[in-house]
């Protein structure tokens, strides 16, 4: 049996639309020439000269917050509490178990930006891929903003998951889910007209504060899942270790074994 890991991340990148303008991360690379100064401080008496070929080590310093990139949102970034009043868990809280379990693709591709998916919506996809609920899997959902990532349109493009929604896959034990949208929630531009025609509160981050009732993670700004199938494949996904915080980035990873 061959194992084949398909990454489903996106890079930290500069200069690319990637999150809503002035949030976006910052990176400054100084490569080994630049460096070598800075490595001579260290041993008095060492030149840049000395170095093999004038080198001193490549490095970055990165100016980012944590929802910038692929990464994992704890309980405690969608609200203080979870779990009808428990105190939210953070993400260094999160248990690794729910971070390496089954995979399984919902294809929200087809449905227009700004859609809020329900529970039919879930149901109808389950049944058309052939699968049925467990504890523990990982639901990712692979919509248009997929093929946008970087592009000026990617923020406001792709379906969101409303509360029903999530409720109906928490209901049934699922820890982590994923999206490769921005957000889990439709994009807001498309909430907040609903909102102005309305003044439904409720309406803003539906998907996210469906974590007070039962606590969950979910994984934003995921990649390339248009290559996965809608199930028999692994989700990897484990976060940095941030104390106290409310995500942190991760490499994820879908592995399949054929």
């Amino acid at each position: 049996m061959a194992r084949r890991i398909i990454d489903i991340s996106v890079p930290l990148q500069s200069d690319i639309a990637s999150d809503p303008p002035g949030t976006e991360p910052k990176i400054a690379y100084f490569d080994h020439k630049q460096s070598a100064p800075q490595v001579c401080t260290f041993f008095p008496g060492l030149t840049p000269a000395d170095l093999p070929d004038g080198e001193g080590w490549a490095v970055e310093r990165i100016d980012i917050s944590t929802h910038n990139g692929t990464h994992l949102d704890a309980p405690w970034h969608f609200a203080s509490t979870m779990d009808k009043g428990k105190r939210a868990i953070t993400i260094d809280e999160v248990p690794l178990e729910w971070c390496f379990q089954p995979g399984v693709k919902l294809d929200f591709r087809h449905f227009p930006n700004g859609y809020v998916a329900t529970p039919a919506d879930v149901e109808a996809e389950l049944k058309r891929i052939g699968h049925t609920l467990r504890p523990l899997d990982i639901v990712v959902v692979n919509t248009s903003a997929g093929k946008r990532y970087g592009e000026p349109d990617y923020v406001p493009t792709g379906c969101g998951m409303g509360r029903e929604a999530t409720l109906y896959l928490t209901s049934r034990g699922v820890k982590i889910t994923g999206t490769d949208a921005w957000s889990w929630d439709a994009p807001f531009i498309y909430t907040a007209k609903k909102f102005a025609e309305t003044g439904n509160a409720a309406l803003i981050w539906e998907g996210h504060k469906s974590g007070r009732e039962i606590g969950y993670c979910h994984i934003e700004k995921l990649h390339n899942l248009e290559a996965l199938p809608a199930h028999g494949f692994t989700v990897a996904c484990f976060p940095v270790k941030i104390k106290a915080a409310s995500a942190g980035w991760t490499r994820a990873v879908a592995i399949i074994e054929e």
